[in-house]
């Protein structure tokens, strides 16, 4: 009995001792965690750190198209995707020091098309500056599927894709937006038919005979697409206004390369990395377009590689 009785008592201490461990770290879990992120971010600014609700600009617009805000229904629209991206901590930061690195090169490519500054957004929402590949096997940073990158002119083999070409890619998305807008006259639909497609928006604004974005009843995911874009420029051109205060040594920066032309096979690009005083991983890196660990080179063609400088 007194076996028992003691067993019991040691358990009720354990329990409480538990709780009062609990306690604490509930306590001091917020700041400990903003002491590990090591930036300031949301939860560090004054205006902030009640997750207090965020007034809308009175003007909006994308692409240089008024967003009509006087429309109760648009308005809350933009409010969501505003606060969201806002009070998305992690990713958002991630986006603010990715988007140094990368909105230079597709704000200029972007520019010799001829296509509006405000489309570099679309890559922070699509991919967040990342190659990645989506459930239907759109890649890269702007998620072409093989058969639409090879309509805009993009080379998709075994070896090679350039899909996963930052740059090549932006080209290729210029050239889709160019002619969305052609059919549609406005960039905002353009915008709209990159995430539904042109055909897909055509059968719905034919379907529902209306001519504006706004007024469209679309999928939950095309509803919502200009509308994030548009958040994801307001942050991005002012990210202390909606509390992310990022030292811009803590921010990514742009890639330092020069150019190698090569015109002859490759058997080993493990081999040919180590030739040129860089690791494989290190050649994936700045020419992630290489998909194997050869690159087979067809008589008269020539590829150009990537290299730290």
């Amino acid at each position: 009995m007194f076996k028992q009785l003691k067993t019991i008592s040691i358990i009720i201490v354990a329990l409480l001792v538990i709780s009062a461990m609990g306690s604490w770290y509930s306590q001091n879990r917020e700041g400990n965690l903003g002491k590990l992120i090591g930036v300031s971010a949301i939860n560090d600014s004054a205006k902030f750190e009640n997750a207090q609700f965020i007034s809308l600009p009175s003007k909006l617009d994308f692409a240089g198209e008024a967003m009509p805000l006087s429309d109760p229904d648009v308005r809350e629209r933009m409010d969501r995707e505003i606060h969201i991206n806002t009070y998305w901590h992690t990713n958002t930061i991630l986006m603010i020091k990715k988007a140094n690195r990368w909105l230079p090169a597709i704000s200029a490519e972007l520019a010799k098309a001829g296509v509006p500054d405000d489309f570099k957004y679309l890559v922070a929402i699509e991919t967040n500056f990342k190659n990645d590949t989506s459930p239907r096997n759109a890649v890269g940073f702007w998620q072409f599927l093989k058969a639409s990158g090879k309509e805009q002119g993009l080379e998709i083999t075994g070896e090679v894709d350039e899909r996963y070409d930052p740059i090549k890619s932006t080209k290729a998305a210029a050239n889709y937006l160019k002619n969305a807008y052609n059919k549609f006259g406005s960039w905002t639909l353009a915008a709209a038919s990159y995430n539904r497609g042109v055909s897909g928006m055509k059968r719905a604004m034919e379907h529902q005979k209306e001519l504006n974005y706004y007024n469209l009843l679309l999928n939950e995911e095309t509803s919502r697409y200009v509308f994030r874009i548009v958040a994801a420029k307001l942050i991005l051109k002012s990210p202390e206004n909606y509390g992310f205060q990022i030292s811009p040594s803590e921010l990514y920066q742009p890639f330092k390369t020069y150019d190698i032309e090569v015109s002859k096979s490759i058997p080993s690009l493990v081999d040919w990395a180590q030739q040129n005083s860089i690791s494989y991983r290190q050649l994936k890196r700045y020419n992630p377009w290489l998909r194997t660990d050869k690159l087979t080179i067809a008589a008269g063609k020539k590829y150009v590689i990537k290299l730290p400088q």
